[in-house]
Order: structure tokens, then sequence, then C-alpha cells
């Protein structure tokens, strides 16, 4: 696993996320400090990260 950090887009904290790096994937997790929903993409090539967004879901 692969720790990554990166801003909340709601919260504009910083917060961390492990990463499976034997596959890109896009998926919803939610903030550990504010709760709100957070689309992860990430996109990997020979395990190494070279691809990583986030984004709000609008409720």
């Amino acid at each position: 696993m692969l720790e990554h950090f990166f801003q909340c887009p709601y919260c504009w904290e910083e917060i961390s996320m492990l990463l499976d790096p034997s596959e890109s994937s896009v998926y919803v997790e939610d903030c550990e400090v504010c709760c709100n929903p957070i689309e992860v993409s990430t996109n990997f090539e020979a395990q190494e990260l070279v691809g990583f967004t986030v984004r709000s879901i609008e409720q």
C-alpha cells in the first residue's frame, strides 16, 4: 500500500489515504476530517502513481 497526502476539496485540510498500487481505480471515500464524500481517481503504471485526482461530489 502507498500512503498519499492531499487536500480535501471541502474543508481544505490535508488528509492521507492508502492506495493500492496494483491497480488504477475510481472510488468514493469520506474525508476523515469533515466526513464529506470525495471521488478519488488513481492511475498507476508499473506500480508507480502517475495520476491522482480528487473532486467533491454534489449532494
